[in-house]
């Protein structure tokens, strides 16, 4: 890792150094772990006692934090953004992407590149397919016809995106999702299940991360669509005709049912599930586990399952923690009535 000095650091997250900032760091680490040469940060208040115990040489902190310690800090806004920062900074990604088109790709006709696109070994590219400029596309990858990817784009090794998806620019698609598969559509005839065809596409736009193992499913008709700037955990599953609104996050083994609706900002915890056909409105946090049956208006914090406003959710759970209590006496006062009828015979 490269060594850098408090003040080069400061000057690249645009903080200021209160304190020795000649001192050179040389590692990032946890303020409870964190040894001599490393830099920490402080994001919640309740745990600036840490910073009298820390070995850490600097603290990054935010703007309202007094401390008059003997650790040099920087004062930022935001001291968690800021300390990513310094991460990126201090340790670069040399992660070896892709360089040029590797003689085992497989690449199909009436294709269209930008510059400096790069295919890895065993890619497949089928006829008319769209890939933008800077863009990598790393082993194993399938893209299916017709596909269009935007610029500086990532797609990690043995990623699958069906024909017709379009992905727009600074996507990044990790390990073994699919995008485009088809919906999980049936019709009962005479007891058999018979596939109705998904003919609709998946459109993902720009500044997409979705994780490894998510599954995205082409729309019946028209679009299930990913709106900018939306964040998508390992193992998801987003059905058919879905829509997410912009800046959305989706946790780790959520699961959305088709034709459902989500506003923008709107937080997934892991492994809460959305039924089918319904609406979430902007800014909806729905809790781990949770399970949404009907439609969310915007702002709301829903719990447990079915999923509840968090208010009503809390006297629900503080009565159950009170069920004990209630049972014994209950008993208590079928043993007295019982003995008060023995008394009258």
């Amino acid at each position: 890792m490269p060594e850098k000095t408090i003040r080069e650091i400061a000057e690249h997250i645009n903080g200021e150094v209160v304190g020795d900032n000649k001192a050179v760091i040389r590692g990032v680490s946890g303020i409870k772990i964190a040894k001599e040469g490393d830099i920490t940060f402080l994001a919640n208040t309740k745990y600036a006692p840490l910073m009298e115990k820390t070995a850490a040489s600097c603290i990054i902190v935010s703007q309202d934090l007094s401390y008059d310690g003997k650790i040099p800090i920087i004062k930022t806004e935001n001291p968690s953004m800021a300390f990513s920062k310094a991460i990126s900074f201090l340790n670069p990604d040399k992660t070896k992407r892709p360089k040029g088109i590797h003689p085992s790709a497989v690449v199909g006709e009436k294709i269209r590149f930008g510059q400096d696109v790069s295919l890895g070994a065993h890619v497949t590219i089928e006829d008319g397919v769209q890939i933008g400029d800077e863009t990598a596309i790393y082993p194993g990858v399938y893209i299916g016809t017709n596909a269009r990817i935007g610029k500086d784009c990532t797609i990690h090794p043995n990623v699958t995106i069906r024909e017709n998806v379009t992905i727009g620019d600074r996507v990044i698609v990790h390990s073994g999702t699919v995008i485009g598969s088809d919906g999980f559509g049936y019709m009962e005839v005479e007891g058999v299940q018979n596939k109705i065809p998904q003919i609709g596409i998946v459109e993902i736009e720009d500044d997409v991360e979705i994780g490894a193992c998510a599954a995205i499913d082409r729309a019946r008709f028209d679009k299930t669509i990913i709106r900018r700037g939306t964040k998508i955990d390992n193992l998801v599953h987003i059905a058919h005709n879905v829509e997410i609104g912009a800046d959305s996050l989706i946790l780790a083994q959520c699961a959305i049912a088709g034709s459902t609706k989500l506003g923008k900002g709107v937080i997934l915890a892991g492994q809460s599930g959305i039924v089918g056909h319904i609406e979430i409105g902007d800014k909806v946090i729905i809790g781990s586990q949770s399970g949404v049956t009907k439609d969310v208006p915007a702002g709301e914090i829903m719990l447990g399952s079915p999923a509840k406003p968090i208010s009503l959710w809390k006297r629900i759970n503080a009565s159950m923690q009170r069920l004990p209590k209630l049972f014994a006496k209950i008993k208590d006062l079928e043993n007295r009535i019982e003995n008060i009828e023995k008394q009258k015979r």
